[in-house]
């Protein structure tokens, strides 16, 4: 016996116009929570750095500060027993409030970033304010001692064409990232640590934090790391900055 099934079409039409608009919207917060810019800014399209070279095996760790004093020890202590060093993004503000931290961290050769002074998301403030906030945090790292900071990380990581292009007029650049487990949400150990490990490939950025806010950073950091250097080095975003440039010439080279 034959069954005849009967297609409403309205709900197929429905069906054509929601599924697309559902995947364009998954896609959008999908971006959105995992934007990461390109590799290097040229003239024509100004760029933020988010990976090294993929030739090379080695990555960064990177921490943002933007308030307190009390996890950024352990940090550096586990850091320091492990001979890594790292790249530490800090505000001006807290560099104020904490110059003996800062200078811990420069002792441990550590390289210093900057978040800008105050830790306010860059897209939310007229360019204008971008600027002025660009040149108190270079005056404010440089009354401190540290004139060579040229190394931007952007609050929230929110950036645009225009805040990229004022940064580099500032002699700065813009550094992203291309592996975040979000420690600040404090996840679990487990769930930092495997984010890192399981999403790493060579080139990459690694964004930790050290705040007061998070909790379980350096316990994720006592697995992580014994584990990365099993077939990679841990290296500054400077150092990772060169080894990408150098692969780039070389590559421009063969193809001549």
């Amino acid at each position: 016996m034959r069954r005849l099934y009967v297609i409403d079409m309205k709900k197929q039409k429905k069906a054509f116009i929601i599924i697309p608009i559902a995947l364009f919207v998954a896609l959008f917060l999908f971006l959105e929570s995992n934007y990461t810019p390109t590799v290097f800014s040229n003239q024509e399209n100004p760029r933020a750095l988010n990976t090294g070279s993929s030739q090379n095996a080695s990555v960064a760790l990177t921490f943002n500060i933007s308030h307190g004093n009390e996890q950024v020890l352990p940090i550096l202590e586990r850091l320091k027993s492990e001979g890594v060093r790292a790249t530490f993004f800090v505000s001006g503000e807290w560099a104020e409030r904490h110059p003996d931290i800062l200078e811990k961290i420069a002792e441990n050769e550590h390289e210093i970033g900057m978040l800008g002074y105050q830790y306010k998301s860059y897209v939310d403030q007229e360019i204008e304010e971008v600027r002025k906030d660009l040149q108190k945090a270079k005056d404010t790292f440089s009354k401190l001692g540290y004139e060579n900071v040229y190394l931007l990380r952007a609050p929230n990581g929110h950036l645009n064409e225009e805040i990229i292009n004022v940064a580099e007029k500032e002699g700065l650049k813009v550094i992203h990232w291309s592996v975040n487990p979000n420690d600040w949400k404090n996840p679990g150990t487990e769930k930092i640590t495997n984010h890192i490990l399981n999403n790493l490939n060579n080139g990459d950025i690694i964004l930790l934090h050290a705040s007061d806010t998070v909790k379980q950073t350096e316990k994720a950091l006592e697995i992580v790391i014994p584990e990365i250097k099993k077939d990679k080095k841990l290296l500054t975003i400077s150092e990772l900055i060169t080894l990408a440039e150098t692969s780039q010439e070389e590559l421009k080279s063969k193809k001549k």
